[in-house]
């Protein structure tokens, strides 16, 4: 062992905080800045233990100098040879500290300023052994220095934990050594070193610190900054994914960590491992699996078969799919399957399955995964019944593309594949046609494309096989050096329906060779493009510049005229950026559009944000058409204009056109709520319709209102006031909305919601719309609509709180299920109840549904209050009616007490009260009538045409 002769210990010198132990290995240019960033710690009493581990450059050297220039503060080591890791100069640097604290610092990395402080200040106070910092990745060879912080939701606020037992996420997320101080004494105590001779040294080193420590404190200052250099000559460790020999450690590591949970009683904590490796660790290395020969992805299997065959089932279900899948198809090495569904792992909405139907639900593969293991386990892992693939249409696909064929001659590349057919979703007799695109991949050039015809499609059962042949010497033309890189789809047109595909390249050196190109910038700038594979796997062309092209090209982009381009460039993208963003759009809403003068009988439209052409907007716009009105209709949208009136002007939200519409409208006609931060004009009317009674306590009574700032509260207000006029159903509006959003008696407008005379005609009707002929749904069936109300944001996918299937055995013979879920919500019906339950979800308008359906199965949506015109059964599943009102934002009534019809809280006790509708109209009469009294009562039929004639109409024509 090697030390600074010039440095001895001194035993009698005052004991340092902290200790910083900084390894390096052949980072000589990067060692002084992390030393520095230890020596300029607002914490003074701090010291710098370098241990070199036996570098080759002048590393050493550096530490000796730095040592000798701060020889109160840094001492140097060296070890006799090199570890090949981290562990083995970790270890010295704590065998050497004197601090009463142990920090790790790597030579490529910087602590933040104030690290020590207060991750010292913490422990001290806290008395935990260990303390974690938020660290933040750094990409210092990116443009503007991206920062990523490291799983920040783990340090969202200082807590400590008596146990790691309390917080699994820490353990199994932040498996970093360098964020963290520890208290030296508790290393030595527990023996606590680093694995020596195995890479992934910080996840065994942090389990066992978790484990061992008997109090954990996180505080949210950031403390580390990992450096990463993204192109970097020499891949870090944890990079060198292509060595069979690093995931082998890994693995082993794996192990270690496992037998240290169960030797401590952990279980627990094992469960979330899995989890956390079954949806990274696991998949870091399977996205690989396509460019690896034959050789690693047999050994690759063999290392992983006996750790996923340790893993508890229920993991599984904690993961999305396709990671169980991927996971499911190793363990049994079947290839055939396996290399395709990592394909959906990479491209997360490509489907690279034909699927499978069985017994009414959806299933990624068969090949004996379904019935051959005996307990069940293969069939719920394959089943993918939620993911909804069976529900969408080929143009709403992405399908996978597998190329097959690649040969070159002459110019020209003959190109082959198969397309993925899921479900049959192109039928045998479809017409088929196609064409090939290539595009360049740089944005500002995507105009610039070309095509070339695909000769051959035919259908192949589970696949479409096609063949094509471009010339690209002649009909290839780029630029040359600005657009290198051109990637390839495929436009796939069925029966006049476009879906488009990506070309995988899933086998290694299929796709080789050169072919020559004419670039616009002459044949001085490159000559010939050469086929390579994307990180996702897809077939692209790389343009290959001249050598002295390349090295004028880089003195170019380096020397001072490079620099004022990129310069100028990166100002004109800003300035871009600048004037499409929010606030400038406002400005110009503020200071332009509003300058202009208002539009006589312009009316602007909207309904639930854009996202629908429904509601009392729509009522009221086709009552206006109704009566030939001249105006000028403008509707806003989200998302697609489809289903929205062609006689109108369709802009799109936040656009710029439906700024200058809202501006100059002399109307302004919504349900919900035009942008905040809008001011409507003095000359402008807002016909606010809102979009239902309340229940549930709404604007000013909801307690998180309650403690808002005044400033907050005010702003609030202000959008409220633009409101000149609120329609109100019901007196019960005017001691709840109107109040809580605390409007004036003159904006009240008490002619009940024009969506609602719809339904106060069906009630006197006796004939069955055409929707139900329309949803196919049977003359011998009546028609239940289960409409819920929305229950949180975010959600990919609304999970159904009863069994969909079940119902539909029990009552299919009687009913048809209309499911309607909240626009902010998705449902996904599983094959087996087709034609018995049917998802609605997404008809714009929901007042057509409710007049079709004979009973209403809701909880708390205020569809029930409309529902209630109609006189019909309707039943309501609260079956977290306690959560919803003690736990939320708390209710106006007790719907217990006034509901119309029967509240249940189980399926069994659902099941029971719909066995049949006439006992409950009998039943509930008189509560029905009650309820229409105190929540409709000014809803009789002439809403839309009452808001018309008070407004509207001085409009009519001559």
């Amino acid at each position: 062992m090697n030390v600074d002769p010039s440095r001895p210990p001194d035993a009698t010198a005052a004991v340092p905080d902290v200790t910083v132990v900084v390894i390096v290995y052949n980072d000589e240019s990067r060692l002084p800045t992390a030393v520095q960033s230890v020596l300029a710690q607002t914490l003074r009493g701090v010291e710098v233990v370098i241990v070199d581990d036996r570098s080759t450059d002048g590393s050493y050297e550096v530490a000796r100098r730095l040592a000798a220039e701060h020889p109160e503060r840094v001492r140097a080591y060296r070890l006799p040879e090199n570890s090949g890791g981290c562990g083995a100069p970790r270890n010295h640097g704590i065998e050497q500290a004197r601090g009463t604290y142990v920090v790790f610092l790597d030579s490529d990395d910087v602590l933040e300023r104030n690290a020590c402080r207060n991750l010292l200040e913490a422990a001290e106070t806290t008395g935990a052994d260990l303390v974690s910092g938020l660290c933040v990745r750094v990409h210092v060879d990116s443009r503007s220095r991206k920062e990523v912080k490291w799983y920040p939701w783990l340090y969202e606020r200082t807590r400590t934990l008596e146990s790691i037992a309390e917080l699994p996420d820490l353990l199994v997320f932040d498996t970093l050594s360098t964020n963290k101080c520890y208290r030296r004494q508790f290393l030595l105590d527990r023996d606590l070193r680093f694995p020596v001779g195995i890479h992934y040294e910080d996840l065994l080193f942090s389990a066992q610190a978790y484990a061992a420590a008997r109090r954990i404190t996180l505080i949210p200052n950031r403390v580390y900054d990992w450096n990463v250099v993204e192109k970097a000559a020499t891949k870090s460790i944890s990079n060198r994914r292509d060595e069979i020999a690093n995931f082998a450690q890994r693995m082993e590591i794996h192990r270690r960590v496992d037998q240290l949970l169960a030797e401590q009683g952990l279980l627990e904590l094992k469960f979330h491992k899995d989890v956390k490796f079954l949806k990274h660790d696991l998949v870091l290395h399977l996205r690989d699996l396509p460019f690896r020969d034959a050789a690693y992805r047999h050994e690759f299997a063999a290392l992983t078969r006996d750790y996923l065959d340790s893993i508890d089932h229920a993991a599984f279900d904690e993961v999305e799919p396709i990671h169980a899948i991927c996971a499911h198809l190793l363990r049994g090495s079947d290839w055939d399957h396996l290399l395709p569904a990592v394909d959906t792992l990479t491209n997360r909405d490509k489907i690279s399955s034909p699927l499978l139907e069985r017994d009414g639900r959806i299933y990624w593969c068969d090949a004996g995964h379904l019935d051959g293991d005996g307990d069940g386990f293969g069939r719920q892992v394959m089943d993918v019944t939620e993911l909804g693939y069976h529900t969408k249409p080929v143009e709403k696909m992405f399908l996978r593309n597998a190329l097959t064929g690649y040969a070159e001659a002459a110019g020209t590349v003959r190109l082959a594949g198969r397309i993925t057919n899921p479900l049959g979703v192109v039928p045998p007799g479809a017409l088929l046609s196609g064409e090939l695109e290539f595009y360049a991949r740089r944005k500002s050039l995507r105009l610039q494309t070309f095509r070339f015809p695909v000769a051959t499609l035919r259908h192949e059962g589970e696949t479409i096989a096609w063949e094509a042949s471009a010339d690209l010497a002649r009909g290839l033309r780029p630029l040359g050096i600005v657009d290198a890189v051109w990637d390839v789809r495929l436009h796939l047109d069925v029966d006049g329906t476009r879906t488009t595909t990506r070309l995988t390249a899933s086998e290694p050196g299929l796709a080789t060779g050169q072919l020559p190109v004419r670039p616009r910038l002459t044949r001085l700038a490159a000559h010939h493009i050469e086929p390579e594979i994307s990180a996702r796997g897809h077939l692209c062309f790389r343009l290959v510049s001249h050598e002295q092209v390349d090295a004028f090209v880089a003195r170019g982009v380096q020397g001072p005229p490079g620099r004022l381009a990129k310069s100028g460039y990166r100002k004109a993208k800003a300035v871009r950026k600048k004037l499409t963003s929010g606030d400038t759009k406002i400005r110009l809403y503020h200071e332009v559009f509003s300058r202009l003068p208002v539009k006589k009988r312009l009316v602007v439209f909207e309904s639930h944000l854009g996202r629908q052409y429904s509601d009392s907007p729509r009522a009221i716009y086709e009552e206006m058409r109704r009566q030939g009105l001249e105006f000028e209709a403008v509707w806003s949208y989200s998302g697609s204009p489809v289903g929205f009136p062609s006689d109108a002007t369709l802009v799109r939200r936040w656009s710029l056109p439906y700024l200058q519409a809202l501006a100059r409208a002399e109307f302004w006609i919504d349900n919900q709520s035009y942008p905040l931060k809008l001011t409507k004009r003095p000359r402008t009317t807002y016909i606010q319709t809102w979009h239902g009674s309340a229940l549930k306590r709404m604007g000013f009574d909801e307690p998180e209102w309650k403690l808002k700032s005044r400033r907050r509260q005010e702003e609030q207000q202000r959008t409220l006031d633009r409101f000149d006029r609120f329609l109100i159903r019901s007196e019960h509006d005017v001691r709840t909305l109107a109040r809580a959003f605390r409007l004036k008696e003159k904006t009240l407008l008490r002619v009940g919601y024009p969506r609602n005379d719809a339904l106060v005609r069906a009630r006197q009707s006796t004939e069955r719309p055409p929707l139900a002929a329309e949803l196919g749904i049977p003359e011998d069936r009546r028609v239940l609509l289960y409409a819920p109300t929305f229950r949180g944001r975010g959600q990919r996918r609304f999970e159904l709180p009863f069994d969909v299937e079940r119902f539909a055995d029990t009552f299919g013979d009687r009913y048809v299920l209309l499911v309607r879920s909240h626009y902010l919500d998705h449902v996904v019906l599983p094959p087996s109840v087709r034609g018995r339950v049917i998802d609605v979800s997404t008809h714009h308008d929901v007042t057509p549904l409710l007049a079709l359906a004979d009973g209403l199965i809701t909880d708390y949506s205020s569809v029930m209050f409309d529902y209630a015109l109609l006189d019909r059964p309707m039943f309501f599943f609260a079956y977290d009616y306690e959560e919803y009102v003690y736990e939320g934002r708390g209710t106006y009534f007790d719907l217990l007490e006034r509901a119309p019809g029967p509240v249940v809280r189980t399926e069994d006790e659902l099941h029971a009260v719909l066995g049949s509708l006439e006992k409950q109209v009998v039943k509930y009469a008189a509560a029905r009538e009650r309820f229409v009294a105190d929540f409709g009562e000014y809803d009789k039929g002439d809403a839309a045409r009452s808001v018309v004639e008070q407004f509207f109409s001085q409009w009519r024509r001559a």
